[in-house]
């Protein structure tokens, strides 16, 4: 499969690079929307501030670009920061508007000094209230890899399949609607489970989403 990553100058590019090309993918880098279009699904990538990352794609023209993406039946995968980017909206650093492709805010981790280290660091284990209509099976052990001081809130309970327990917060950790998906953690990063999440995604993208579950079990 050909996977598009959009190289707009605040993504972990590399290690989404060499985790695809594992799962022999042939991957397209770029910030030219012409040259995204000839991928068969999208991956938006990002490490740093949610302000700075919607300047950049707004300046490359790609905010409308990623926008349209549903319309034009493409896969989105949105990690780490940009999955918090398909949402409306941020108030890291300032009042930011997203991409508003999911419904919810994007906010600081808000618990009384010194209970909980921020930023969420480390390996959390993902409960799925069910599955996404890209993957069929879980494995035994869910852990993976985040790192973030931001998560979202206000969400839609039908958009969030699986979240992660930090403190006393639910931490959406896999999201999405139609063919828009988004994980909160670094799949890449994620060992033998991340990797399952990625080859389960790129294999059953073009899935039609109505096939959606709405539980834990393909009968």
């Amino acid at each position: 499969m050909i996977i598009g990553i959009i190289d707009y100058g605040m993504g972990n590019l590399f290690s989404v690079e060499q985790a695809l090309k594992k799962l022999d993918c042939t991957v397209i880098l770029s910030d030219d929307p012409a040259i995204l279009l000839e991928a068969e699904a999208i991956i938006l990538p990002g490490v740093g501030a949610f302000p700075d990352a919607m300047d950049l794609l707004e300046q490359k023209e790609l905010a409308g670009f990623i926008r349209s993406l549903p319309d034009r039946g493409i896969p989105l995968l949105g990690i780490c920061l940009g999955m918090q980017l398909l949402y409306e909206d941020s108030s890291e650093v300032r009042q930011t508007t997203g991409l508003g492709l999911l419904k919810g805010d994007i906010r600081r981790f808000n618990f009384e000094k010194g209970t909980q280290r921020i930023p969420h660091m480390g390996w959390n284990r993902l409960e799925f209230s069910r599955l996404p209509y890209w993957l069929d099976e879980l494995q035994v052990d869910t852990h993976v890899y985040f790192v973030h001081s931001f998560l979202a809130l206000n969400t839609d309970p039908n958009e969030v399949f699986a979240t992660a327990s930090y403190g006393n917060v639910d931490v959406p950790g896999v999201v999405g609607t139609g063919l828009i998906t988004g994980m909160q953690f670094h799949p890449e990063k994620s060992g033998d489970f991340g990797h399952h999440l990625l080859e389960q995604w790129i294999a059953n993208v073009r899935r039609n989403p109505d096939e959606q579950v709405s539980n834990l079990s393909r009968d």
